[in-house]
């Protein structure tokens, strides 16, 4: 086992990102089609709306998945960019030794 662990500028490369929220387009965009009855005899234009709709709502998912990833990646400290990534993320820093929140004592 490779003792190289990944930054965090590697694990939020802009291409990945940017294939997040293509997946999810593509996804909700199919649910679309197969929900609104494109793969079924219904007429051109019935066929016609289906696209279009699901090209909409493709579209919003991007841009809202893209806006939703964006926000939460502005909640990293710009300083801990290059530091290697070695527990998860949103556990609290170790305390010194003594856990006095585990007595009871609000102040620690």
């Amino acid at each position: 086992m490779s003792d190289d662990r990944p930054t965090r500028r590697d694990l939020m490369k802009p291409v990945q990102l940017l294939g997040l929220a293509f997946g999810a387009a593509l996804f909700a965009g199919i649910v679309t089609l197969v929900s609104m009855g494109f793969f079924q005899q219904g007429g051109a234009e019935k066929a016609q709306a289906a696209v279009v709709f699901a090209l909409v709502v493709a579209g919003i998912t991007f841009i809202a998945v893209l806006l939703i990833v964006s926000l939460l990646l502005l909640a990293i400290d710009p300083a801990q960019v290059a530091k290697p990534v070695d527990k998860p993320v949103l556990l609290p820093d170790e305390q010194d030794g003594t856990d006095a929140a585990a007595d009871g004592d609000p102040k620690a």
